[in-house]
């Protein structure tokens, strides 16, 4: 069993030595580089503590005279472990934000994400606002140009009208004035009509008369 022991101890100061060295560079890397090291001082801390976990088993089978011994070194181990490991944490503390941190720079980051998306559905809403603007101002601009159109021809169909009227105007003046003639005319016909047999008719009587 103390072989299995002693085993177990070159293994712990093996990775304890590699832990040490990591935690060390620690500060001195960056970026993805400084995070995978990080997750490999975690992954290899959790190696050691499986690795205590098997030394204690083992000093729990060694016999009671000679347990003594391999307790105190155990004991020394699972120190220097938590040394390790207050180390570590402290590194983290100042190299990597903490969880609180993290939760209030995702929700900054979120809040910063709902305001891009509402000033995008603001420019679309102005945008789509803008075109309405513009299309109604060509259909207006339209209409104002039909109605100017629609002016023109009423006012053309005014002139033509005002044409007509003189024109009517001075026909209805003609044939007044015609009519007047021909009535004249008439008139002048019968009076001469008339002084024609009256003369017929003293001519007769005075004929008549002389015999």
């Amino acid at each position: 069993m103390s072989s299995d022991f002693e085993a177990y101890e070159q293994d712990f100061g093996t990775l304890t030595a590699d832990i040490t060295n990591k935690i060390g560079r620690i500060p001195k890397l960056a970026g993805e580089e400084k995070t995978q090291l990080v997750l490999n001082v975690d992954k290899q801390l959790e190696e050691v503590r499986e690795l205590l976990e098997q030394m204690d088993l083992e000093v729990r089978e060694i016999p009671i005279q000679s347990r003594g011994m391999y307790s105190s070194r155990l004991k020394s181990y699972k120190q220097e472990m938590e040394k390790l490991e207050k180390e570590f944490v402290s590194i983290k503390n100042v190299l990597i934000p903490n969880k609180a941190h993290l939760i209030k720079l995702r929700e900054e980051r979120a809040h910063l994400l709902d305001n891009t998306e509402k000033l995008e559905r603001s420019s679309r809403r102005l945008e789509a606002g803008y075109q309405i603007a513009v299309e109604t101002e060509q259909v207006g601009q339209e209409i104002l140009t039909n109605l100017h159109s629609d002016r023109e021809k009423i006012q053309r169909s005014r002139d033509r009208l005002r044409e007509t009227d003189a024109n009517l105007g001075k026909s209805s003046r003609i044939l007044t004035s015609m009519l007047r003639r021909i009535i004249q005319n008439r008139i002048l016909v019968f009076i001469l009509g008339a002084i024609i047999l009256l003369t017929i008719v003293l001519a007769i009587y005075f004929n008549l008369r002389g015999h």
